[in-house]
């Protein structure tokens, strides 16, 4: 059962036939994206090491990263309200080839606080994207596939999110160099080779036409632009369990490599990056399924599913079983894989001309994965790496709400 929305699309240059390519070349967005992020968890255990610091200090990566989210999402929104989607793409793009250039200079330097300033910058190139391509991806096309469009886009970012910690665990573990600069040079080599491809893509989509897409309301009294966009209770409680779902995938990816380590010897950090790519395949292919799945199950029902699944797999983690719960942390990826694209979609439904600025709260709402791998930290610190896992428990157990109830479309204004 697919998604319906009132939200009718307009295509200033091109007509709907000539949507095929445009959809191709930004799904291609979708892997990018998945590259950093896949990267993002192994340096966070990387740098425990290489910089000495602690668990908690190292998860000021993701707060960088998903606090350039929180900052930039909603500026992202009003430039391309006033721009359009093409230029904020580029914009992003160009932020994030500035963000990994600076990595050079970072490990030049043995900084972590100069590797959270790129991190920051290259965070908020992807979030330009991100508030852009989704929203871009919804409505590329007819209005009833939109969460199967969003979905199979967002398959190519779990396609990215696997790729990016086989990389890590090849280059960053296996430097046997004992100085830390030395150790560093794996990961300025990485960076700058994905700067330069990205600033290449930034280059094509500059040079390529695309369809500008205008979102008008529909003669719905909830689509209406005099009413605002907070009285859609669809819409705000879609950005709570995204907040919640975010602040759960961030801090259950983050002490990955930590979990699988000290609940069984036999892993390594590279045998643990490993795990964790693995994962991320499970997670790709989770994607790929419910995709698949929501031609038969409503998305709602699937994500409310999904999110009880979750809910005991995490419980397994935390009695932290060796092998058992490992493989248990593993399989939250699968089930988890729909969650974001899901929740977006639904969120997203029946708003008319708010559509661009709601994409910017959605966005913003991932600064759940700044504070909550944090929290996690502290916890793992002061009690144990498998009792933090209690705390994606409370956010799956939100998501599960909104998958029931929250998604329903209601308005508090008349």
């Amino acid at each position: 059962m697919a998604l319906s929305t009132t939200t009718n699309v307009v295509a200033t240059s091109q007509g709907k036939n000539s949507y095929v390519f445009p959809l191709i070349l930004v799904t291609g967005l979708f892997f990018l994206w998945g590259l950093a992020y896949g990267l993002l968890d192994v340096l966070n255990k990387h740098f425990q090491e290489t910089l000495n610091i602690d668990k908690a200090r190292s998860t000021l990566l993701q707060m960088a990263y998903f606090g350039a989210y929180f900052v930039i999402a909603l500026p992202a929104g009003y430039f391309m309200n006033r721009f359009g989607y093409k230029k904020g793409i580029i914009t992003g793009l160009l932020l994030y080839t500035l963000g990994a250039f600076l990595f050079y200079p970072a490990a030049q330097l043995n900084s972590f606080d100069f590797f959270l300033m790129a991190m920051f910058i290259l965070a908020s190139g992807l979030a330009f994207l991100e508030t852009a391509a989704n929203p871009y991806v919804t409505v590329l096309g007819a209005p009833e596939s939109s969460a199967f469009r969003l979905n199979l886009s967002q398959s190519f970012n779990g396609v990215g999110s696997f790729i990016g910690p086989m990389i890590a665990a090849a280059l960053f573990f296996n430097n046997k160099a004992t100085d830390s600069a030395t150790q560093l040079d794996s990961v300025k080599m990485v960076y700058i080779i994905i700067g330069t491809i990205v600033l290449l893509v930034a280059i094509l989509f500059w040079r390529t036409p695309l369809p500008e897409i205008k979102e008008v309301a529909a003669e719905s009294a909830d689509a209406k632009p005099e009413n605002s966009l907070f009285s859609h209770r669809h819409f705000t409680g879609g950005v709570i369990a995204q907040f919640f779902y975010v602040a759960a995938q961030v801090g259950i990816a983050a002490l990955f490599i930590n979990y699988c380590t000290e609940n069984t010897t036999a892993i390594s950090n590279t045998t643990a990056a490993y795990l964790l790519s693995v994962s991320l395949l499970l997670f790709t292919i989770g994607r790929f399924a419910g995709t698949a799945l929501m031609k038969k199950i409503a998305p709602e029902n699937l994500l409310f599913v999904f999110a009880l699944v979750n809910i005991v797999l995490c419980m397994v983690v935390i009695f932290n079983q060796q092998w058992i719960s490992v493989y248990s942390l593993m399989a939250v990826f699968f089930f988890e894989s729909i969650m974001f694209p899901t929740i977006f979609a639904l969120g997203l439904r029946d708003l008319g001309v708010h559509t661009k600025k709601a994409s910017s709260f959605f966005i913003m709402a991932v600064v759940g994965g700044a504070l909550m791998p944090y929290i996690m930290g502290l916890m793992a610190q002061h009690f144990s790496t498998a009792i933090s896992y209690a705390i994606p428990i409370v956010c799956f157990a939100v998501v599960a709400w909104y998958g029931r109830s929250g998604h329903k479309i209601k308005s508090t204004e008349v």
